[in-house]
């Protein structure tokens, strides 16, 4: 969540999680939307600035992600960081290898990705033995 508040202009993102700057995949689609939002709402200074202005808080931003949860039927109960673990768990079973996705991630250790990317039986029945090409 702090990660969303902290992305300026540039899109360089600084102090994420475990205050890290890193950088990350920006999907086309998401950039294409980008900026028609930065046409529209011409920021100054952060790239998501309140309605008077300013960085967004943490606050805002829980508010935002709740509304849109409950517009969207969603009954469990998410938070802004559940983005984070779906965004990995959608790596991983795209078949992106967890070396590149704990560096997206910014983790210093694999055993932190393995931990948090839950695996999931998704495509485990595409997955073919080694010994099947011997």
């Amino acid at each position: 969540m702090g990660e969303v508040i902290n992305l300026k202009i540039l899109l360089l993102l600084r102090g994420g999680k475990g205050k890290k700057d890193r950088t990350t995949l920006l999907s086309q689609k998401l950039l294409q939307r980008l900026r028609l939002y930065y046409r529209a709402y011409k920021p100054k200074e952060w790239l998501f600035e309140g309605q008077y202005g300013g960085q967004y808080t943490t606050d805002s931003i829980r508010h935002v992600f709740n509304d849109c949860v409950k517009k969207a039927g969603i009954r469990s109960k998410p938070t802004p960081h559940t983005l984070r673990h779906s965004f990995a768990t959608h790596l991983l079973e795209a078949g992106t290898d967890l070396r590149y996705i704990q560096t997206l991630l910014g983790h210093n250790s694999s055993k932190t990705t393995k931990i948090y990317t839950h695996i999931t039986t998704y495509a485990l029945d595409k997955i073919q033995s080694p010994l099947d090409n011997i």
